[in-house]
Order: structure tokens, then sequence, then C-alpha cells
């Protein structure tokens, strides 16, 4: 358990500030990655049904969607950020291994290089946290008062 406070209390004193860019730009891609797949449903079920996870299509993909969704809402506010990002790990592993790796590689067209970044970008943020300017940083700093802003006894 000291091991955690380690790492959060380093990640809360060497947090630079233009982080919260690249993690709000990373929730919002998540999020709009969780549309696009809701608005068009079956370009998903395609990309699955030709993947190891073709007898659970139907509601992997339903579970993929509202990932992304709700993942990239909360990386974008910055709540349960390494919550999140530990979620979204396996789902980019899956489609880098199962999806694009199969469609070949980095070829033109391919979103492999793009799913690389993501997923390395969901391991740092596993590691780093939120940071101060996220709703996990103002809970923390808020945590032990009430409504009022007096601490609780």
């Amino acid at each position: 358990m000291d091991a955690l406070q380690n790492i959060r209390q380093w990640s809360v004193t060497h947090h630079p500030r233009w982080l919260v860019i690249v993690r709000v730009a990373l929730g919002l891609f998540l999020f709009m990655k969780g549309i696009t797949f809701m608005s068009n449903a079956t370009l998903l079920e395609r990309l699955l049904s030709g993947s190891a996870f073709s007898s659970s299509v139907g509601w992997l993909a339903i579970a993929i969607t509202i990932a992304n969704l709700l993942g990239g809402f909360m990386l974008t506010v910055g709540l349960m950020t390494r919550l999140v990002a530990l979620l979204e790990i396996p789902i980019l592993l899956g489609a880098i291994i199962f999806i694009n790796a199969q469609r070949g590689g980095f070829a033109a067209g391919s979103e492999l290089g793009l799913a690389v970044v993501v997923l390395l970008l969901l391991i740092f943020f596993l590691i780093e946290g939120g940071g101060p300017l996220s709703l996990d940083g103002y809970f923390s700093k808020n945590r032990g008062r009430n409504v009022r802003g007096t601490n609780m006894p």
C-alpha cells in the first residue's frame, strides 16, 4: 500500500498542466469512437465477426460501445482515471491483436498505429492518474470536507 501512496504523491508533484490537454483529447477521442460505433453498429459487428470473438459479437459490440462512451467521458473530466484506463486497456489490446493485426498491420487505411498510440496513452494515464486538474484531484483535495467546506469531525 505504501508503494501506491508513493506513486500517487509523485504523480501529484510531477504532473505538468499540459497533460490535461492530452487526457481530455484521449477521452474525447474514445467518446467519439463510441459514438461512431453506436451510429454504425454494423461496422463494429463486421470487425468483430472476422476475429476470434465471432461467437459473441452482439454483446461484445454493445460492451465496447458503452465502454468507449462512458470511459471517454470519464477520462475527459478526469473521474476515476486510473480505473477507466485499466478497463479500456483490454479493449485496445483486443483491437490491436485480434482486429488490426489480422487486417494488415500498418498497411494504408489501417488504424493500428492510432490504436497503439491510444494504448500507450492509456498505460501512461493508468500510472499517472488524472492530475490536479481533474475531478480525481478535486475530490482528493476536498476529502474530509462537508458541503459547506468545514472539516468533518
